[in-house]
């Protein structure tokens, strides 16, 4: 969910999303912007960008390196959040 902006006034109801929009607008009055970022989740997006979109390092090997790392910290983040499986034997 996109927080919307702090001046943010509700949406037309006949307007596409705009029941989830109106509804996040109304949970951030209530609660704050603070709590509700924590309350949402609002701001997981950030743990992606990792260390911005475009690739730092000026030469080819080192632009290779940078992105295995970064891949490689996303599928960590993704074995993270992945919960433990279990097999049930039936009798």
């Amino acid at each position: 969910m996109i927080p919307v902006r702090k001046n943010g006034k509700p949406w037309k109801e006949n307007t596409p999303s705009a029941n989830v929009r109106n509804e996040t607008l109304r949970a951030t009055q209530r609660l704050g912007r603070a709590i509700w970022k924590k309350w949402s989740g609002g701001n997981q997006n950030a743990l992606f960008k990792l260390s911005g979109e475009c690739v730092n390092a000026r030469l080819f090997n080192s632009q290779v390196a940078e992105l295995q790392i970064r891949v490689a910290l996303i599928n960590r983040f993704t074995h993270l959040g992945m919960g433990i499986l279990t097999t049930v034997a039936i009798p």
